[in-house]
């Protein structure tokens, strides 16, 4: 995909955080596909391979990691079209209690602070060219309550909200903001869930019960090129939409959380988890 400016044709660039693997490596790889210019970061060093993109070591709770990376995009591109918001992580399934407060401001920082940090070193940019997109990636766990994943759910709920806020700001300056909401995605995010660091023996039963269960729907859950693919489409379109759901589980949560009785809903989220009571 290319763009002029003035009398030069350039690539239109993009830059994904979380791109080492899962959601954010698909994403990278789709956009590098249809044509973008695509630069990927990672907070860990990544493995050398056959990627379609440069993957730049990027902390998103560090303000100086973020400039530097910025800076080292506009040095070599001169200009970032798209910015997608994908780092993020989340604490295993256990109760709210479990997480002490200083696990609970470290998944903000990387979940939403992370997302305010690329935002606010990207949009002056995006400003004096007249035009970008910034994608923030969120979840179904954005507008449906998670039990025993309370933290994370506050995180996404909070990426709706600046998102909407943000897009209300920004479109009159050309720059608009979605946010792509997955249901389960087969990612290594699973693997990396960090513990809670409060643990309590009132909830070693209910946390082995939700293990199962997340193993169990993760086998059926949506490949991250689903995701990919949404990304792209609010990437290039000419009217892009505020939220997008990714996959026909997300679209159908979507319908259920906007048309049933809440009473149904929450009946639903128990039964699903077994939960009792």
């Amino acid at each position: 995909m290319k763009i002029r400016s003035k009398d030069t044709l350039q690539y239109k660039t993009a830059l994904v955080t979380g791109a080492s693997s899962g959601i954010g490596e698909a994403t990278a790889e789709r956009l590098a596909m249809a044509g973008y210019k695509v630069y990927g970061t990672s907070r860990r060093a990544a493995k050398a391979s056959q990627r379609s993109f440069e993957l730049l070591p990027l902390d998103v709770t560090s303000d100086e990691s973020v400039e530097a990376t910025i800076r080292e995009v506009l040095r070599a591109e001169g200009r970032i079209d798209v910015l997608v918001n994908n780092a993020g992580f989340s604490v295993a399934p256990a109760g709210a209690e479990e997480s002490s407060i200083e696990q609970a401001r470290s998944i903000f920082d990387t979940n939403f602070f992370g997302i305010v940090r690329m935002t606010r070193a990207v949009v002056p940019h995006m400003r004096f060219q007249g035009s970008g997109r910034i994608i923030n990636i969120g979840s179904v766990l954005g507008f449906l309550p998670a039990p025993y994943m309370a933290l994370y759910s506050a995180t996404k709920h909070a990426v709706e909200g600046y998102s909407e806020s943000l897009d209300h700001e920004l479109r009159t300056r050309g720059i608009r903001v979605s946010v792509i909401e997955p249901a389960y995605t087969k990612t290594q995010f699973d693997a990396n869930f960090l513990e809670p660091d409060s643990k309590l023996d009132e909830y070693r039963e209910i946390r082995a019960s939700l293990r199962k269960t997340f193993t169990e729907v993760m086998a059926a859950a949506d490949d991250p090129s689903v995701v990919a693919d949404v990304v792209l489409e609010a990437a290039s379109a000419a009217r892009p939409k505020l939220r997008y759901t990714a996959g026909v589980r997300a679209g159908r949560l979507r319908l259920l959380r906007r048309f049933a009785p809440a009473g149904l809903m929450d009946i639903g989220i128990r039964k699903e988890l077994r939960l009792t009571g």
